[in-house]
């Protein structure tokens, strides 16, 4: 009997034209365990990141132990169902390193492990920037990023300290760009080049060789510049390419159907976490069909002005002008808007678990790191910080911790992602936010 290999296909995708029918996605194509694929490779492993704002009340957030089966406050009581798939971390520290920006600084040095010394303008690329650029160039996206906020401004990711990555905020949009014209179904049974793809690429090649043979006449910061922009148009190329190759069979992929509407304008938390959950099953899906294996998510601008039904100030306002409440302990309005944040979060990490991959499940094979902006909102504390991951990145990560990190630096988190993404980094982060210590409790 004739050996069936994806190899086989994918030849025939490239020598034989524009329509040739697909395999379904088969026990062949997985080892006999289930958990990688017949050739020996480990099913991808994606990255991702959560963001939510103003932090968390102290004393009904924080559990009194740590390890595994700890109880939980009542501020993340809501995070019950998804407890074995996360680690709670809390008692980070985001050094200031002599500049201090409210609702900036510390968000900033989770994702770039630096103090900015300015405001609202990043000192460097983002992290998921940093692991897109390696892991995102064999997929049709590099990195995705959207927002619950309903504001193209609501900036948590950077390509460089000068660009940010501008996220998607509507979901019709969103879906539009994941699954309309130019996305090709991995299941579907026949295949056709989109022919706007391929008059894009066919583009490509006469400008290449334009400016290789620019290369060989211009200065040395000519050269610079034009190799900067060659790797650009490499990198397109690469993505057309992917799109006009059959795509290999994904067992997870079933694409959502298109928003009926557009999602409702506002800022009432309710309508907030709407948003948000339908964000969350496009990217969800997103990964599972292998648009991209970088991610991020929002909830939140760090100035949050979500509101509460029957209340007159936006969570930010809140966070800074409502009384504490001395026989609760805590601010009772604003600990009100971090349970809606929590709830919105065990929203995200059950998403992963509902999509099966291989012997497990999506979450299986991610690794995403969530965090906010202060610790305590009211003063704007960048110590005792809270953050969580969730999924086990293909088995390298332990689940279901709670662990007190003791005043660590916040970058250690974000080194710790990027070591178990493969990223061969010796440290990462500056003057007193560089380390080169992984979270050790984290590792298997």
């Amino acid at each position: 009997m004739t050996e069936i290999t994806r190899r086989r296909v994918l030849r025939g995708v490239l020598n034989g034209g524009a329509v040739t029918v697909g395999l379904p996605f088969l026990n062949i194509f997985l080892n006999g365990n289930g958990n990688a694929l017949a050739s020996g490779e480990k099913l991808p492993v994606r990255f991702g990141t959560w963001f939510w704002a103003l932090g968390m009340s102290k004393s009904v957030f924080v559990p009194k132990q740590t390890g595994a089966k700890y109880e939980l406050p009542e501020e993340i009581a809501s995070l019950k169902n998804v407890q074995s798939h996360i680690n709670l971390l809390t008692n980070m520290t985001a050094y200031r390193d002599g500049n201090f920006f409210c609702h900036y600084t510390g968000w900033v040095v989770y994702r770039t492990g630096i103090s900015p010394s300015a405001n609202l303008q990043a000192p460097s690329e983002s992290i998921d920037t940093t692991v897109a650029n390696q892991l995102g160039r064999s997929t049709r996206f590099k990195s995705l990023t959207a927002t619950a906020t309903g504001d193209v401004r609501s900036i948590i990711s950077y390509e460089n300290a000068n660009t940010p990555n501008s996220p998607e905020f509507s979901p019709v949009n969103f879906y539009t760009r994941l699954f309309g014209p130019d996305f090709q179904d991995p299941n579907a049974p026949t295949f056709t080049p989109n022919p706007r793809i391929m008059m894009r690429k066919s583009a490509l090649s006469p400008v290449m060789e334009q400016i290789k043979d620019l290369n060989k006449v211009v200065g040395a910061e000519d050269k610079q510049r034009l190799d900067q922009y060659f790797s650009g148009l490499r990198q397109l190329e690469t993505q057309f390419d992917r799109q006009l190759t059959k795509p290999e069979p994904l067992a997870a992929c079933h694409p959502v159907k298109a928003p009926k509407e557009e999602a409702k304008t506002g800022n009432d938390s309710v309508l907030v976490q709407q948003r948000h959950n339908m964000m969350t099953d496009l990217m969800v899906m997103a990964l599972a069909c292998d648009q991209t294996r970088v991610f991020n998510m929002m909830l939140a601008n760090p100035f949050s002005n979500t509101t509460k039904a029957g209340y007159d100030k936006p969570h930010h306002t809140c966070t800074h002008e409502e009384p504490r409440d001395e026989a609760l302990g805590y601010q009772p309005n604003a600990s009100w808007f971090v349970r809606r944040s929590m709830e919105s979060w065990a929203y995200f990490v059950e998403a992963f678990t509902k999509v099966k991959e291989g012997d497990g499940t999506l979450l299986d094979n991610v690794f995403i790191m969530a965090n906010s902006d202060v610790s305590n909102a009211r003063v704007h504390s960048l110590e005792e910080m809270p953050a969580f991951t969730a999924g086990r990145a293909g088995g390298k990560l332990k689940t279901g911790l709670h662990i007190d990190c003791k005043g660590a630096q916040a970058s250690r988190l974000g080194f710790t992602g990027m070591k178990v993404m493969g990223l061969d980094i010796p440290s990462w982060g500056t003057k007193s936010n560089q380390t080169n210590k992984e979270l050790g409790e984290l590792l298997v």
